[in-house]
């Protein structure tokens, strides 16, 4: 904008800036409000599974369509529930089909955090998240690809911590798209196939387990995944000690 004596005072070029914040917190404020978490859930799950099998037999595409678009929401807001939506792809669409539509829609929506971070807010969230920032610096030095292949194919830190570190390490968008959706791949077929059973549990009348990803049958190969992740790391680590010890000894 131009004031009366002819100069810019910036804020027509700050608004832009401003704009994903704006969203984010009014995302935010709503999903709250409306008591979103209990939207979000395996109880709403449970409660309408019938309901919602029954519209996606009238209309799959539409089903299909909306069930991307509410899970790229929820990870681009960075709201709780990823697990349970990923469930509910698992049980409308199957195992293969589900957990497919899951890594796609999840690696948009974590692509939207991570370009926000980087453009928008950057500038704002750089110097608050400096310090637990710094526990992601030296492995993304050393090896950015196998770093980040671990922090997704094991869940030891929450989802959009990691969707926002690259950001803020300089790591390419390219890098990081690749990365995350060959990460994900394998929590987001063991979710889905925990939703392709939910029928059956509920008849039951029992619960799935969320914390199925945490039990040693499915976290040893996840953990088994992240070493052959690490081995190019591993052995870049080995040469460059074998050189340095052949530096010194040549030396001496």
């Amino acid at each position: 904008m131009v004031d009366q004596n002819g100069t810019h005072n910036g804020t027509g070029h700050r608004w832009p800036r401003w704009l994903p914040l704006t969203i984010l917190a009014g995302g935010l404020v709503l999903f709250f409000g409306l008591d979103g978490t209990q939207l979000i859930s395996l109880q709403t799950l449970a409660d309408h599974k019938d309901d919602l099998q029954q519209f996606l037999r009238r209309a799959p595409i539409l089903t299909l369509l909306l069930y991307m678009l509410s899970y790229i929401v929820v990870v681009a807001f960075s709201l709780p529930g990823g697990a349970v939506m990923t469930i509910l792809g698992g049980f409308l669409f199957g195992t293969l089909l589900g957990g497919i539509i899951v890594v796609f829609a999840a690696t948009i929506g974590a692509t939207v955090v991570f370009l926000a971070a980087r453009t928008a807010f950057h500038d704002r969230l750089a110097t608050k998240v400096s310090p637990w920032i710094k526990r992601f610096e030296q492995g993304f030095q050393d090896g950015a690809v196998s770093y980040l292949l671990v922090l997704r194919l094991v869940p030891v830190f929450p989802f959009f911590i990691v969707n926002l570190a690259p950001a803020f390490l300089g790591i390419s968008l390219r890098l990081y798209m690749f990365t995350t959706f060959i990460g994900i791949i394998p929590g987001s077929f063991v979710y889905a196939s925990i939703g392709n059973g939910l029928d059956a549990l509920l008849t039951a009348g029992q619960n799935p387990d969320l914390g199925l990803i945490f039990q040693p049958a499915v976290l040893m190969p996840l953990l088994g995944l992240s070493v052959l992740a690490l081995l190019p790391l591993i052995y870049k680590k080995v040469i460059q000690h074998k050189g340095q010890t052949h530096d010194r000894s040549s030396k001496n």
